[in-house]
């Protein structure tokens, strides 16, 4: 197994640097002059110490002090959809990145085209920032998605890690034996099923906004048939991202579909022997067509602006790019600083390589896309139930993402 970083023995220094570097205080209503001030949802480590070290850096730089109010990610958005409406936004916000076209929406938020240093930035890095052709949004750091197999279940039967659709099926129905299934993967019934099954859509030619088509039809098909042959466990309709690994680091799966998160969790198992391949295409000589994830940096509109957007151009500055992405696992979104961290974690060479391919969710649809990826993943768990076909859920998925719209 190749040399692994090791974000959770970091996590560890972060634990004791804390104390040093002061706790996350709430915003108060009244902002003292030379401080900006940041909501996040960065609670756990090493990303809580790690940004606190990256904005207080900043901070010094451009002469103010930076503030943090860290909340739970099911609060922020909300909170941010009150504070914009009674006109007391912090002066920069980091949220997950679907969720920039609702605050965009608002008008609360401030065009960032011109005001940071994007100048190489992976296309689609600015597609995922950019709400109706206007850039809200920076993020440091995404993820995506790739196949992660079990490197001793596969010599053992004789297989190398499979490059289409069609040795991705094959594949995991030779591994799937006993205890063990072929293939491991959440079609829960939230974002994360949807986001797991959007490469096969955008795979197969479908798109977001035309649910029903055949080439959506054909793809759900196809994911269909890895439960048909019994490779993936009817129980991943109830499974995370997170439980999707641990059916893989418990030996239950031979292969899965996971992000680079997942990596320094993987890399806790020493006797866990995997390898990390770019997801399977539907044809050979096609990339992969990931969702891109991770969260973007926005800054709202307010006196204090112009610093907060000289902070967030330091925090997007390749020396910050690359502390950040090495500690979350993340792809830098610089090519440059990209290639530089895939020499020092091999492990994320396969999800760099796909980034350049990656699809921001809601570049094309917007505000509307939660109601869109609701729609597909009750879809699936329509489909691999038995409910439906895939032609009748995508069709009745296509009528729930327009109702929405009325």
């Amino acid at each position: 197994m190749p040399a692994r970083f090791r974000p959770a023995l970091a996590a560890a220094t972060a634990l004791s640097l804390a104390a040093a570097l002061g706790g996350c205080g709430l915003i108060t209503a009244e902002t003292p002059p030379g401080t900006l001030t940041v909501a996040d949802y960065y609670t756990s480590e090493p990303g809580n110490t790690a940004l606190t070290e990256i904005l207080r850096s900043c901070g010094r730089r451009t002469g103010v002090e930076v503030r943090r109010e860290v909340m739970p990610r099911s609060q922020l958005v909300p909170k941010l959809l009150r504070d914009g409406a009674a006109e007391s936004l912090p002066d920069l916000v980091l949220s997950d990145n679907p969720d920039l076209a609702k605050l965009a929406s608002t008008g609360a938020l401030l065009p960032l085209d011109g005001k940071v240093d994007t100048d190489g930035f992976y296309d689609s890095v600015l597609q995922a920032g950019t709400y109706r052709g206007e850039l809200y949004g920076v993020a440091p750091g995404v993820n995506g998605l790739a196949l992660f197999y079990d490197k001793r279940a596969l010599a053992e039967a004789g297989l190398r890690p499979p490059t289409t659709w069609g040795e991705l099926r094959s594949t995991a129905k030779k591994l799937t034996r006993d205890h063990r299934y072929g293939l491991a993967l959440s079609a829960i019934d939230t974002e994360e099923g949807t986001w797991q099954f959007e490469p096969f859509l955008w795979g197969a030619g479908g798109d977001l906004r035309d649910l029903d088509s055949p080439r959506a039809v054909e793809a759900l098909t196809y994911w269909e048939s890895l439960f048909d042959d019994g490779s993936v466990s009817k129980s991943s309709l109830n499974w995370e991202q997170s439980g999707a690994a641990d059916q893989f680091v418990g030996g239950h799966a031979a292969m899965m579909i996971n992000g680079s998160w997942q990596l320094a969790a993987l890399d806790e198992h020493e006797d866990l022997d995997y390898g990390v391949v770019p997801l399977p295409v539907r044809k050979p000589g096609e990339r992969p067509a990931t969702p891109l994830g991770g969260e973007t940096w926005a800054v709202p509109k307010g006196p204090r602006q112009g610093k907060a957007v000289r902070v967030l151009d330091c925090v997007l500055g390749r020396a910050n790019m690359l502390q950040w992405s090495r500690l979350r696992a993340d792809v830098p979104s610089h090519p440059a600083v990209a290639g530089q961290l895939a020499e020092e974690q091999p492990d994320l060479a396969p999800f760099i390589a796909s980034a350049p391919s990656a699809r921001s969710r809601t570049a094309v649809l917007g505000t509307h896309y939660p109601a869109v990826s609701q729609a597909i993943s009750t879809a699936l768990q329509r489909v691999a139930t038995g409910k439906l076909s895939p032609g009748k859920a995508l069709a009745a998925a296509q009528r729930q993402a327009e109702s929405a719209d009325d």
